[in-house]
């Protein structure tokens, strides 16, 4: 498909982002077990935290957002913010010595979520505005693809640098996250560089709405279908979230190399299955594909635990990335399908206010199963909890094509 220039610049900033964060993300767990020495309960803070900080700045976000005459300009001084309080965890390994290292990394990533939240807000309306319903399948198939490239590259290169040092020097991740600011000033010059359409209208009419914001959105019934699928799967799958990274490290003993290699094939899953998702996605739709790839993503634990050889964990990672393009796909397409036209952002940060509630109390419970019943069934757990979650996707959509015939047959009797 041709592009438009926003469009373009809207890949441009994906692929900066890309880079930038995946340079050191999936390496977290990495630095903070292996540098930092830090345990399975702040392991667990370091997931879920992030959310209850993000939860609190989606109350004044919304409101924030609307008062903005351009979310465009929300969302480059919210991007920018989020990316330099990440760079500032370059400082965390001077305090080794004072043990309270671990903390200070808890704290960062947590706080670092709170113009975090609101980028990602900021993002998803002005995209959301930007990118016409019928462009948005193949648009964002394609700039997903061209994310996960450079996530791929990225993310190889680092596994590739920090396995020439010892992985409990803190230097090279230290480096990492110097350079990671670098190419996010790029993610934040392309972001800016793109052309709104302000609309002060719709603005003031949003405004006056964030007042019914905890109750009317639940009236529109597509949204709150499309909410309780997706609060369900979200719980089920950040669950595991922390259990893996655990299972990684501790159990199966993996290297930045091998973290790498985990990363690199789970991505190169998401770039060869991308388009394919979009394709039968337009053919059956988002919500019955959805089935599909949640179910997928259900298999993901089982299958994890049963070896601890690396390259057999390196192969379910592909297998693993094939359904994570799905669903991010999907769950993002979605969203906007499901909001509607009229204050799509206080739809959109109401979904983030719950989901956000969910990143806060899911990898607590992971962690907990994990400390009360063991590595196995903890995982066996959370893929049971994942294919109930994937059902229920498969049960809205079946509701929706029996109500479609319901109302193609009325139409045809009065006729």
């Amino acid at each position: 498909m041709g592009f438009t220039k926003n469009e373009k610049l809207s890949i441009y900033n994906g692929i900066a982002s890309t880079a930038s964060t995946n340079m050191v993300n999936g390496y977290i767990p990495l630095f903070a077990i292996s540098v930092l020495g830090a345990t399975n309960n702040q392991m667990g803070l370091i997931t879920s935290l992030p959310s209850i900080i993000g939860m609190l700045a989606l109350i004044p976000g919304a409101i924030w957002l609307n008062k903005w005459k351009s979310k465009k300009n929300f969302a480059v001084a919210s991007t920018f913010a989020t990316r330099f309080m990440f760079m500032l965890i370059l400082f965390v390994p001077f305090f080794s010595e004072s043990g309270y290292a671990p903390w200070l990394l808890v704290g960062l990533i947590a706080l670092l979520n709170f113009p975090g939240a609101l980028s990602n807000l900021s993002w998803q309306s002005m995209i959301g505005d930007m990118i016409s319903e019928d462009r948005r399948g193949n648009f964002f198939s394609s700039r997903n693809r061209y994310n996960t490239i450079a996530a791929l590259a990225a993310t190889f290169s680092t596994g590739l640098f920090l396995s020439l040092f010892d992985k409990r020097d803190a230097l090279p991740y230290q480096i990492l996250f110097a350079v990671g600011f670098l190419l996010a000033i790029f993610e934040v010059i392309f972001l800016f560089k793109h052309k709104e359409r302000v609309s002060k209208p719709e603005i003031k009419q949003e405004v006056i709405e964030k007042k019914k914001l905890p109750f009317a959105v639940f009236r529109y019934k597509p949204y709150t279908a499309f909410l309780i699928c997706a609060m369900a799967y979200n719980i089920s799958a950040q669950m595991g979230w922390s259990i893996f990274s655990i299972y990684h490290i501790k159990e199966a003993h993996a290297t930045a190399i091998w973290f790498s290699l985990f990363s690199v094939t789970n991505q190169l899953a998401q770039i060869i299955s991308l388009k394919w998702w979009a394709k039968f996605a337009d053919r059956r739709g988002n919500t019955m594909l959805l089935f599909v790839a949640a179910a997928g993503m259900a298999s993901a634990p089982v299958l994890t635990i049963l070896s601890t050889n690396l390259v057999y964990i390196t192969l379910i990672n592909f297998w693993i990335g094939i359904f994570v393009a799905g669903t991010n796909l999907l769950l993002f397409n979605q969203l906007l399908k499901a909001t509607p036209d009229e204050s799509k952002t206080n739809y959109i940060a109401n979904y983030n206010f719950l989901l956000a509630i969910v990143g806060f109390i899911a990898p607590q419970i992971g962690v907990f199963l994990l400390n009360q019943f063991g590595m196995n069934f903890a995982m066996a757990l959370v893929s049971a909890a994942r294919f109930t979650a994937a059902f229920s996707f498969l049960v809205v959509a079946l509701k929706l094509e029996n109500h479609k015939a319901f109302r193609a047959r009325t139409i045809e009797e009065s006729v």
